[in-house]
């Protein structure tokens, strides 16, 4: 008898590739597309067409799991509340632990699934996940908030392959494959549909001009809205008087003021986390850090204390937001993460 397996497909090339991979591998392989927002502009009518091809080519079934609601609950909504309390959001990580890796694990497990796979790249081993051997495209890092329960039933079969061997392969499959590898690689947020501003101006007025701060509270200058700002940004604000590029350092929502200076006043050198999920239990430790997706692990010193972690950073980091996420690595192994509450 064949293990079933349970294959997250989005209509890209990854997901696509990923069940055909599992299929050749003797898996009985079935797909789920996971509706996680209603909009209107053909979007889920665009993807399932693909899907449809594939599942047709490769012979197997696939299902739609309509998780709007929760979606919007839980992810879309934390998204808009972030940025009007001047918080900069990380939606898929969210995402990923309570979506992809919560309720759809669920519904692979409810279908007697041994395994949910997806086209991420990353590897696991059923107790840690690790950085893919394709770092340009390694998704470790919006994989780590993901409960530890779930990583023995997780696979992720690109986690070897570079993403231009497998749009090589996808093109030399079928014709449903081929099409996939045309179109055009789907956005990091998947209800953005340009920029995130354009999903918070459904919901209020962004487009409020404020003070531009010093950090000793004098005024200097001029911007649009705190809301179109995130930590470190140098551009669409005024200086009077600047001679050197000045960056975003705080976001204050209560009275639409933004907080800026030169490049040396973004140094970090210590962050709080909370909400941590570990995968080890050691309490002091030290490891690297990511504090940002795609930035080079810094090393550190961590205690925790409470499901709170103090980061002590051996060498400064520059423009750290509250509200992303903390990953710490031991080489290319994940360890555990955090929210980012505060910096100094």
């Amino acid at each position: 008898m064949k293990n079933k397996i349970m294959v997250g497909m989005s209509g890209g090339i990854d997901s696509s590739v990923t069940a055909y991979m599992l299929q050749k591998d003797n898996y009985e392989v079935e797909g789920v597309y996971l509706k996680l927002h209603n909009r209107t502009d053909g979007y889920h009518e665009r993807n399932l067409s693909y899907i449809k091809d594939v599942t047709k080519f490769l012979n197997i079934k696939y299902h739609v799991l309509d998780l709007a609601d929760k979606f919007t609950n839980e992810i879309y909504d934390y998204f808009v509340d972030s940025y009007l309390e001047g918080i900069t959001p990380n939606p898929c990580v969210k995402c990923n632990k309570q979506i992809k890796f919560g309720e759809m694990l669920k519904f692979a497990k409810k279908h007697g699934c041994i395994y949910l796979a997806t086209g991420h790249y990353a590897k696991t081993d059923g107790k840690f996940i690790y950085e893919a051997d394709d770092e340009t495209k390694d998704q470790s890092y919006f994989l780590s908030q993901v409960d530890k329960e779930a990583l023995p039933y997780m696979l992720f079969p690109l986690s070897t392959y570079k993403k231009e061997d497998i749009v090589k392969l996808g093109a030399s499959l079928d014709s449903a494959y081929e099409k996939i590898t045309q179109k055009n690689e789907s956005q990091e947020i998947c209800f953005v549909e340009n920029v995130y501003t354009d999903v918070i101006k459904r919901h209020t007025n962004i487009d409020l001009p404020g003070k531009v701060l010093d950090t000793s509270g004098n005024v200097v200058g001029a911007h649009k809205g705190y809301m179109h700002y995130t930590i470190g940004k140098r551009r669409g604000f005024t200086v009077k008087g600047a001679h050197e590029p000045h960056f975003v350092k705080e976001l204050n929502p209560k009275d639409n003021t933004i907080v800026v200076g030169k490049k040396e006043v973004l140094e970090i050198n210590e962050v709080i986390l909370e909400n941590l999920n570990m995968y080890i239990n050691d309490t002091i430790f030290e490891c690297g850090v990511k504090l940002r997706y795609r930035s080079q692990a810094t090393l550190c010193k961590v205690f925790i204390e409470n499901d709170k972690a103090k980061v002590l950073l051996k060498t400064p980091v520059f423009g750290v937001a509250s509200g992303q996420l903390a990953v710490f690595y031991d080489k290319n192994k994940v360890i555990g993460s955090g929210w980012i509450i505060s910096t100094q």
